[in-house]
């Protein structure tokens, strides 16, 4: 059984590396945009601008979507909304979870990554699976309110829509205690690496 890691609560302990979950066109311009994408690129701008000046690594997920979908493979949505720099790694994925399918654990360990940063999008569906299997993997997992968004929930059967900024929170409590929430990007420190 793997041994846990815990994230320190205060934040006091900079973190190892940054997750950027699926930030793609289709999520962030335009119509189709989650609300308050703004504030989502200018904090996920913030931590890659951190993460980088610390030299931790930075790993973006990327989600192939089905064909015709916003982020199907090769069209305008599916690029990337930040253009990753020499030495930053793009994991393709094709399932919420980004360890699903993937080297990305084998990657957090070659670089010696034990506490990871999640941003990006979908609150509930691909940032909470990733945070919940980097948990299963043994991580600390620091996700940042501001640095992770979703969509407006419509209305269902007996229910009524749920606003985005409130579903966002929603899956921040669904991941229980394990995960460290802070209030702003801002708020994230990074280890500091030896430049190679």
């Amino acid at each position: 059984m793997e041994e846990k890691h815990e994230l320190t609560r205060d934040l006091g302990k900079p973190v190892d590396a940054l997750l950027v979950v699926d930030v793609q066109n289709a999520f962030v311009e335009g119509p189709g945009a989650v609300p308050g994408h703004a504030t989502l690129t200018s904090m996920v701008e913030l931590l890659l601008e951190k993460a980088r000046s610390a030299w931790a690594p930075v790993i973006f997920l990327q989600n192939d979507g089905p064909a015709g979908a916003p982020d199907e493979p090769f069209q305008a949505g599916w690029k990337l909304h930040f253009p990753p720099r020499s030495g930053e790694l793009v994991i393709r994925k094709t399932n919420d979870d980004g360890f699903d399918g993937t080297d990305l654990d084998a990657i957090l360990t070659a670089f010696g990554a034990r506490d990871l940063v999640i941003s990006g999008m979908l609150s509930e569906m691909c940032v909470a699976a990733t945070a919940r299997a980097a948990l299963r993997h043994g991580y600390g997992v620091l996700l940042p309110h501001d640095a992770h968004a979703t969509y407006d929930v419509p209305a269902g059967p007996g229910s009524e829509g749920v606003p985005a900024a409130m579903a966002a929170r929603a899956a921040e409590w669904s991941l229980g205690d394990e995960v460290c929430i802070c209030a702003s990007a801002r708020e994230v420190r990074f280890a500091e690496r030896n430049r190679k």
